[in-house]
C-alpha cells in the first residue's frame, strides 16, 4: 500500500472514530501534499511525500521551541501531538552504525579526496537517507570523514 493511500485510509478511520486531533493533523498533511502536487503539476510518490512530512515536522519542532520559550505550554502540547501523528508516517530511522556504513560506502564510490567532494557524497547519500536520518548530522559526519 502506498503512503498516500495509508494516509487516506487513516483519515477515514479518524473521521469514523471522532478523533478531532488526528483528523485535523491528517487533513493538514493531505492539504500540504495536494498543494505541492498542484504547484508542481505532479503526483507525489512515497519519497516526495516523506519530504513533505519532514518539512512539516521541522515546522512543528520550531514552533514547539518558540511556544515553550513564550511559556505557552498548551500550544506546545498541541504541536507535540501533531509531531507524534506525523512521525508515524516516517520510515524507521537508521542507527548511527548504519549511517556511518552508508557514508563509508559513498565515500568509496565517489572516491572523495577532500572537502571539495562533499556535495558529491551528499548527492549519493540523500536518496538512501531521505526521511531516515537528519541530514545536518550526516553532513557533520561526512565532514569528519573526508576532511582529513
Amino acid at each position: 500500500m502506498s503512503l498516500k493511500q495509508k494516509i487516506t485510509d487513516d483519515m477515514k478511520a479518524a473521521m469514523r472514530s471522532g478523533d478531532a486531533n488526528l483528523r485535523d493533523t491528517i487533513r493538514l498533511l493531505q492539504a500540504a501534499i495536494k498543494q505541492r502536487e498542484v504547484d508542481e503539476r505532479i503526483v507525489l510518490d512515497d519519497a516526495a511525500i516523506i519530504v513533505v512530512i519532514e518539512k512539516m515536522l521541522k515546522q512543528r519542532k520550531d514552533s514547539i521551541t518558540q511556544y515553550e520559550a513564550a511559556k505557552r505550554n498548551d500550544l506546545a502540547q498541541k504541536e507535540q501531538d501533531e509531531v507524534a501523528i506525523l512521525s508515524a508516517y516516517m520510515p524507521p530511522a537508521l542507527t548511527d552504525s548504519e549511517i556511518n556504513a552508508l557514508i563509508d560506502e559513498a565515500v568509496l564510490v565517489i572516491g572523495a579526496k577532500g572537502i571539495q567532494d562533499m556535495g558529491k557524497v551528499m548527492a549519493e547519500l540523500k536518496p538512501k537517507l531521505v526521511g531516515r536520518a537528519d541530514m545536518a548530522i550526516v553532513s557533520t559526519l561526512i565532514k569528519g570523514k573526508i576532511a582529513n
